[in-house]
């Protein structure tokens, strides 16, 4: 073929194959095979690769993405990418209308639009005259990570948007002829879009069945999967993900007046969005809405938890402004949790590491939002008594917020007179030692300080992230160190040499020696970790920082007068007299000899130069920070000399507000505490 030839060619091959991917994708009127459309892109590489100076940015062929990444670059949005609020029921939505009814009289009137709520993950598309430039991640919703290469391997998101004269024929036919001008205009400059990715559900099961096939471990959820595969540092992993994707923001003002005109504006210049999202004149709809899509989400090949609804007229939105985290004249109305039917086939006994004896339903197994569910914790025996549940029950079990299994109800019309009713065991199902009631309280606790259960949760705890973070001795190393009687209790790790561990399973010789290095590392530690680690009962992370504020070294608490305890802020009576008790058991003055007999040294808290900066402000963290962990934002408050507390009160200066916070955000807001997300948090401490 001769090049002039050739290159018309090319050009003629791509307008075919993008016309029929905006058929397949966002029309969903395919006129063509997969297998055409398969010859066609075929022709245009073979065609591509014999002359590759006509090869284009653009071009179908470039959604492989290039070669794998080093690491990803920043990109800060044109403007921040809220997070919503959540509302659970009619209730909650009723008192979001009142509030916005009450900043603006009327705006109820306007109606709402709803969109399904996709989980999957927020991402910014930019398009520079017509072709996509930038894709990122929402980040921290200021500043994301640039994902370009990933995004273009996604069929659903356009390398370049529909031409003018396809975008206005398209503007036309559905009655928005006063975009044409502005449409135009945009197509030549620069435009930005919002959406989301994801993975389908039909994908997700395929994809865990090649991971099983290779004998890896299955993905937990198309959320988790689709996020993990949009940062993927090599394109053709993502690529080979077969991910899909929704538009559902226009942040380029074309002149649009109302949240439903975005959508038709986006699906005239090409992009996908959702056929199901919909207009409704009031909450009551709304609710109607929402409801239905409850009932048929199983129809869906996507996963959602809920839908999204967002005030109509863009004026009144813009003029609602933010409030923390989220614009005021938005909402995510949330599903219930996802709940399944199973059978309680044995109720067991677990010992914690302080003794007490937790009851634990034994479950037939049941797939419970994407998660195998095998066992729920039943707390007590006052819970037990408030479900009335019996073993053989059949039972309705969730996972509150979609993460913890709880028994919801008991079916008591399935009951058969072959159920059995849960007692308390007399004895540690451990030790067999004698357990007692702890006075004015629900718990049993076994009382044997030589419990094999307790020692080994004492010594999971002790190895813990939070506690001394001893890298690569977690509970299987732990169990096989009991197992082979190397240590009896959380000292003893001081002690162990190379030799120990080389008889040991899945210990080699350079293994051995980074455990044991891993130890010896740890030997220095700060006091408030020290005395975390010890798992003292009632005496958690904050407790503990507190202590070693007050004490400065461990001879000064080990030493305290019970009188003196009580009166320190935050140490109760009950926290108090445990911490004194402890102190007094000649055992744990033994084990705390044992540790210095180790090495181990207890430090004072590091303190920065700006250490009292923050003194006297306690802060109370919710939701889900993006730009650092939970523990790295307590660290650095405390570092700067500020308190942490996990409870809200009058006494509380901040409460940092990260994505999906929980009960803690509206205790807040009832008490006038001040409310500060998470870029004014960050600026804060840095």
């Amino acid at each position: 073929m001769e090049r002039p030839v050739a290159k018309k060619r090319i050009e003629k091959l791509r307008q075919v194959i993008n016309r029929h991917r905006y058929l397949y994708h966002v029309l969903d009127r395919p006129e063509i095979s997969d297998q055409a459309l398969d010859a066609l892109k075929k022709e245009l590489f073979d065609l591509e690769q014999e002359y590759p100076e006509f090869i284009t940015p653009d071009s179908p062929t470039q959604r492989v993405g290039g070669k794998p990444l080093k690491e990803f670059k920043k990109f800060k949005h044109p403007e921040p990418m809220l997070s919503f609020n959540d509302a659970f029921d009619q209730k909650d939505m009723k008192e979001w209308e009142s509030r916005l009814e009450k900043l603006i009289p009327g705006s109820k009137k306007e109606g709402y639009y709803c969109e399904l709520k996709i989980d999957g993950l927020a991402i910014e598309l930019i398009y520079e005259n017509g072709e996509l430039t930038v894709g990122s991640t929402r980040g921290d919703g200021i500043t994301g990570e640039d994902v370009t290469q990933n995004l273009k391997t996604i069929e659903a998101i356009p390398l370049r948007l529909l031409d003018e004269d396809g975008a206005v024929n398209n503007l036309k036919k559905e009655g928005l002829d006063r975009f044409v001008s502005a449409a135009k205009k945009s197509l030549r400059g620069r435009i930005a879009i919002r959406g989301e990715v994801f993975i389908s559900k039909k994908e997700f099961e395929r994809i865990n069945r090649d991971q099983s096939r290779a004998s890896l471990k299955a993905y937990a959820n198309p959320r988790n999967l689709a996020a993990g595969s949009v940062r993927q540092l090599d394109p053709a992993v993502t690529r080979s993900r077969k991910m899909d994707s929704f538009s559902y923001a226009l942040k380029t003002d074309l002149g649009q007046k109302t949240h439903e005109e975005e959508h038709l504006i986006l699906k005239s210049l090409g992009l996908k969005i959702n056929p199901h999202n919909k207009f409704c004149k009031s909450i009551e709809a709304v609710r109607e809405f929402r409801d239905d899509w409850e009932k048929r989400r199983e129809k869906l090949n996507y996963e959602i938890d809920g839908i999204v609804v967002i005030l109509n007229e863009n004026k009144t939105f813009e003029k609602l402004g933010v409030a923390g985290k989220a614009p005021r004249g938005a909402i995510a109305y949330k599903f219930a949790p996802k709940e399944s039917e199973t059978v309680v086939e044995d109720i067991v006994v677990q010992v914690g590491r302080t003794g007490t004896l937790t009851p634990v339903a034994v479950l037939r197994p049941v797939n419970i939002g994407g998660v195998t569910v095998s066992r729920a914790t039943l707390h007590n025996l006052d819970e037990i008594k408030r479900l009335g549940v019996k073993i053989g029950d059949t039972v309705i079990v969730g996972r509150a917020g979609d993460v913890i299994p709880d028994i919801n109800k008991v079916l008591t019309e399935f009951r058969t007179g072959r159920e059995k009713e849960f007692h308390m065991p007399k004895k540690c199902p451990v030790c067999s030692e004698k357990i007692e009631q702890v006075p004015g309280q629900v718990a049993f606790k076994c009382v044997s300080k030589n419990c094999p259960a307790i020692k080994r949760e004492a010594i999971y705890h002790f190895v813990s992230k939070r506690a001394f973070d001893i890298d690569g001795v977690g509970p299987k190393i732990v169990d096989q160190l009991m197992d082979a009687a190397i240590i009896h209790d959380s000292a003893d790790l001081f002690f162990i040499k190379k030799e120990d561990l080389l008889n040991l399973e899945r210990f080699a010789e350079k293994s051995a020696e980074n455990t044991i290095n891993s130890i010896k590392s740890k030997r220095y530690v700060p006091l408030s970790k020290f005395i975390y680690s010890l798992g003292i009962e009632h005496v958690g992370e904050e407790t503990a920082f507190v202590l070693a504020k007050e004490f400065k070294t461990l001879n000064n608490l080990k030493n305290i007068r019970l009188d003196n305890l009580q009166k320190i802020p935050d140490v109760g009576p009950v926290v108090a007299k445990s911490i004194y008790e402890w102190f007094q058991r000649p055992f744990n003055l033994r084990l705390l000899e044992k540790f210095r007999k180790g090495g181990v040294r207890v430090i004072e808290e590091k303190t920065s130069k700006e250490s009292s900066r923050l003194a006297g402000k306690t802060f109370v963290l919710t939701g889900t920070l993006e730009s650092m962990g939970r523990d790295q934002a307590k660290d650095r408050v405390r570092e700067l000399g500020g308190d942490i507390s996990s409870t809200v009160s009058k006494n509380t200066d901040y409460v940092v507000v990260g994505s999906e916070p929980g009960s803690k955000y509206e205790k807040a807001k009832k008490l006038g505490v001040r409310v500060i997300n998470e870029r004014e948090f960050v600026k804060l401490i840095e």
